[in-house]
C-alpha cells in the first residue's frame, strides 16, 4: 500500500480523455491520469477527485492496479462537479486523494468460478478486478468466468473496446443485453434483450462453485441478487459495490450512512449477507 497521506491531495495531469457512451441520454468519459506521487490501490477502492475552485467528488478506480504509470476514472456527467470535469481535456490539472475504502476479497475468491454482471456505468468499478483476474500471473487462481454486460441501448456500453479482448480470454464466456429492441441489435445466444435479472437462467454456471460480482443501479442489484438467491446461491457468495451516496470519503458527512454502516469506510464492497443485515436503503 501507499505510504502517502490519503488525506492530502496529490496533483495529477490528465493524459487522455476517452468518450465512452455514444447515446443521446448518457454522457460518460474516461480520464487517464498521471500522478506526481503515484500510490498503490486495490480493486473496489475509490478516491476523492477534485478540480481547484470547483469541488470534489468520489469515483472508483476504473483501471487495473497492476498498471503503475497511470490510473483511470470513468465519470458520468451528472452535476456541477462532473459538468466541470467533462470540460477538461488532456494537459489539465486535477487533484486526487486516496485510496479509500475496502476492496473485493480477491484472495478469498481464489478457486471459485466468477460471474460478473454489470449495468451501464457499473462496469467501471468492476474493470480493475476484471483486468487483475485476467492478468496471466493471476488467471490460473480462478475458475470459469461468465461476463454479462447490460446497458439501456447499444450506445450506452462503456469500455466497448475491451469486449473483444475479454471475450477471447481463457475459459471465459461473454454476454450482453440491452433494455429494449432496436434495429441495430441482433439477438442470439450471447446477445439478449431484457433486464439481467430475468436472463441469468439462460447462462449456464455451477451454482456451488460460483461467486457473483454485481454492480449497477440499486434496483438492478436488488433484483439480480434476489434472482441468484432464488436459484439457490448463498448471499455470502454475492458481492457488490455501493458508491452512489458517498461524498466526504471519511465517514464524517453522514450521507452514505446505512443503518450502523458508512459506505465510505465500511465499504464500498459488501456481500449480500452483510447488506441483508442493514436497512433496505441502498
Amino acid at each position: 500500500m501507499s505510504t502517502t497521506n490519503p488525506y492530502l491531495p496529490i496533483r495529477a495531469e490528465i493524459l487522455e480523455v476517452r468518450q465512452e457512451t455514444q447515446s443521446d441520454t448518457q454522457d460518460v468519459k474516461t480520464y487517464k491520469l498521471k500522478l506526481d506521487e503515484p500510490f498503490d490501490y486495490r480493486p473496489g477502492q475509490f478516491v476523492e477527485f477534485s478540480v481547484a475552485g470547483i469541488g470534489e467528488s468520489t469515483f472508483g478506480f476504473a483501471s487495473s492496479p497492476l498498471i503503475r504509470d497511470a490510473m483511470e476514472f470513468t465519470i458520468k456527467r451528472a452535476g456541477y462537479v462532473t459538468e466541470n470535469i467533462h470540460m477538461l481535456s488532456a494537459g489539465a490539472t486535477v487533484w486526487i486523494r486516496g485510496p479509500f475504502g475496502n476492496c473485493f476479497p480477491l484472495g478469498d475468491l481464489e478457486g471459485n468460478d466468477l460471474f460478473y454482471v454489470a449495468g451501464g456505468l457499473g462496469l467501471a468499478p468492476l474493470r480493475p478486478m476484471i483486468d487483475y483476474v485476467f492478468d496471466p500471473a493471476y488467471r490460473g487462481k480462478y475458475g470459469k468466468i461468465n461476463m454479462f454486460m447490460a446497458a439501456r441501448t447499444p450506445g450506452d456500453f462503456i469500455f466497448a473496446y475491451d469486449f473483444e479482448k475479454w471475450s477471447k480470454m481463457p475459459d471465459t464466456t461473454f454476454y450482453r443485453t440491452i433494455d429494449g429492441k432496436v434495429d441495430s441489435w441482433t439477438e442470439d445466444d450471447k446477445n439478449f434483450v431484457g433486464f439481467p435479472h430475468t436472463l441469468i437462467e439462460k447462462i449456464p454456471f455451477d451454482l456451488e462453485k460460483t461467486i457473483a460480482v454485481l454492480c449497477g443501479p440499486p434496483m438492478m442489484i436488488k433484483a439480480l441478487s434476489s434472482s441468484f438467491v432464488a436459484l439457490g446461491m448463498s448471499p455470502e457468495r454475492i458481492y457488490t459495490t455501493l458508491e452512489m451516496r458517498m461524498t466526504c470519503g471519511v465517514g464524517k458527512c453522514g450521507k452514505c450512512n446505512i443503518g450502523h454502516k458508512y459506505v465510505c469506510i465500511d465499504g464500498p464492497v459488501f456481500n449480500m449477507a452483510e447488506l441483508g443485515e442493514m436497512p433496505n436503503e441502498y
